[in-house]
């Protein structure tokens, strides 16, 4: 149980409390600073050893996560491609002779190959007709006589292709030359 009355214990502790001088260390002599000067040296030394060698430690492993990746890089892709790979040789070592079965075999891998490109973010650059030419994802191999507004997409030779927004093949066109001024 506690006692009631608080301010005669608190005057009761505060009565027996001695007041005390703070003790003063001694004067550190030379050798004792000069002593001490040679540990905090020695453990900043330790320190910036650590440090070093932590930072090599980060920079080689830095440098093989960087390798690593250009190493693997393809590796989604190529796992991607495999299924395409085993379609295709199939195809090759079937005997039938049954041109519906190649037929068939053929778009299996066609659908094999456009799922690997989904997935590894490539698309096809398909300009129509009447389009206008952009060099960026166009490349002109001729220019012919057209109805149509000229610089403007005639036809398609072969389409381009693009992986993330980066143009890896550009789609072949034929475009319309200006009408000759005579």
């Amino acid at each position: 149980m506690q006692p009631e009355n608080n301010t005669e214990n608190e005057t009761q502790v505060n009565d027996n409390t001695e007041i005390t001088e703070p003790t003063v260390a001694p004067e550190p002599t030379i050798e004792n600073l000069q002593e001490r000067i040679n540990e905090l040296e020695g453990q900043l030394k330790d320190e910036q050893l650590r440090s070093l060698a932590t930072e090599q430690n980060l920079r080689r492993r830095h440098q093989e996560e960087l390798e690593s990746a250009h190493k693997f890089a393809g590796q989604k892709f190529a796992s991607a491609m495999l299924p395409v790979k085993d379609y295709l040789e199939m195809a090759l070592q079937d005997q039938s002779g049954n041109f519906d079965a190649l037929k068939m075999g053929v778009q299996m891998t066609l659908t094999e190959l456009q799922k690997a490109f989904e997935q590894s973010n490539v698309k096809e650059i398909t300009p129509k007709a009447g389009d206008k030419l952009d060099p960026h994802r166009h490349q002109a191999l001729q220019s012919v006589d057209s109805e149509q507004e000229p610089n403007t997409v005639v036809s398609v030779m072969k389409k381009g292709y693009t992986l993330a927004d980066r143009v890896l093949r550009p789609a072949m066109v034929t475009v319309a030359k200006a009408a000759d001024a005579e």
